[in-house]
């Protein structure tokens, strides 16, 4: 098992998102998605009120150029926001819901694509409701949920439980044995590890 943690303002948690399942198919690792709002943690740890690729303006720039030759590596499209980060809790919150009905995977990769292929406003919910219609969910009844007081409980949960396990930023990813590793270029490394555990536990 690998749990994967991730935001969806996340630059490197999209081709995450995107290259997980293969990779983890193909070790034969069973895959736990874990949606999670980083900005209570970087605020809270970190004193951050913004992206520190916007506090670090360099740094920014680094990113963005990483990221066209991470995607183009991977042969994933890429687009630059023309608002970053964009609102997230919204379609966390509908993320959350899909966990019960297993469409959260799918519908994840396609708030990704949404927001760092499509340049649309993720925080939208006219946005999110083709995307959920797309995943066989139903639109109005999970954003109607996603603002209910056990859905937001929920989520923030899931950001108190990213925090107690030591995860600072997304993606990450936490391995059967507790093991965490930060970052779209340490997935095959978590991978690696889930396995390696896995056999030396059998």
């Amino acid at each position: 098992m690998l749990e994967f943690w991730y935001e969806f303002a996340s630059t490197y948690s999209y081709p995450a998102a995107m290259r997980i399942e293969g990779l983890a198919a193909a070790a034969g690792v069973a895959v736990a998605w874990r949606p999670f709002p980083l900005g209570p943690l970087l605020h809270r740890h970190q004193g951050m009120t913004d992206s520190p690729f916007n506090v670090v303006p360099v740094k920014g720039r680094y990113m963005w150029r990483d990221m066209e030759r991470v995607c183009e590596a991977e042969g994933l499209p890429l687009t630059h926001p023309s608002q970053f980060p964009r609102r997230t809790l919204l379609a966390a919150r509908c993320a959350v819901i899909g966990l019960e009905d297993g469409w959260t995977p799918a519908f994840s990769k396609a708030v990704y694509q949404a927001n760092f292929v499509a340049d649309a406003d993720i925080g939208d919910p006219e946005v999110l409701r083709p995307l959920l219609a797309e995943v066989g969910a139903a639109p109005d009844a999970v954003l109607e949920a996603a603002q209910s007081e056990p859905v937001k409980a929920r989520l923030k949960d899931l950001g108190d439980q990213a925090g107690a396990r030591g995860v600072f930023g997304s993606p990450s990813f936490i391995t059967a044995d507790g093991e965490l590793f930060w970052g779209n270029d340490r997935l095959e490394q978590a991978l690696e590890w889930a396995v390696r555990h896995r056999e030396m536990t059998a």
